[in-house]
């Protein structure tokens, strides 16, 4: 095992925050672990996906060892866009804003993805009515991630013990 540290940095969704209820169950997984843990404060740039981002892509490159991303929602997007600046250790996505960019400036939507990362989890709800299911589909598919659809909606508070158990599983695999 590498003795450097090794951090996870959460990114919440749009209208969340760092405390956000999944960041707040995730942490003690990733800390149990043995990663550092970092939510980012986005609160801030609240209409701006593009500036979280740089945001983000800042925070990564201080870092004095691997780091994973985890974001959720729109902190999905910002930790995919992230992570295709920059390389990571890994990639955690739960319910991210894929396929979505008219909603961002530059108004594009991309083909495809592609994170510099080895190792890329994707967990979704079925019953999520913000964000198709099918969008992290296609994203898995097209990068062999492991998706995880979970009986569960947008926010995947419902599946809160498979979301954590899941998460476990994937930072075991990081090492």
């Amino acid at each position: 095992m590498n003795e450097r540290t090794r951090t996870v940095i959460f990114s919440h969704g749009h209208v969340s925050g760092p405390r956000s209820m999944k960041i707040v169950e995730l942490e003690p997984v990733a800390r149990k672990a043995g990663f550092e843990t970092l939510a980012i404060d986005y609160r801030d740039l609240q209409d701006d996906p593009v500036a979280r981002a740089g945001r983000l892509i800042e925070t990564v490159r201080e870092q004095a060892g691997p780091t994973i991303l985890v974001g959720s929602s729109m902190g999905g997007w910002v930790s995919m866009h992230a992570a295709e600046t920059v390389e990571v250790a890994g990639l955690f996505l739960m319910a991210p804003a894929l396929f979505l960019e008219d909603r961002v400036p530059e108004g594009v939507v991309p083909e495809s993805y592609t994170p510099k990362s080895r190792q890329v989890a994707v967990v979704h709800g079925w019953h999520d009515d913000i964000i198709p299911w099918q969008h992290s589909l296609r994203f898995a598919e097209a990068n062999k991630a492991a998706l995880h659809l979970l009986d569960s909606d947008h926010r995947l508070e419902s599946a809160l013990a498979q979301l954590k158990a899941v998460f476990k599983q994937f930072l075991d695999r990081v090492d």
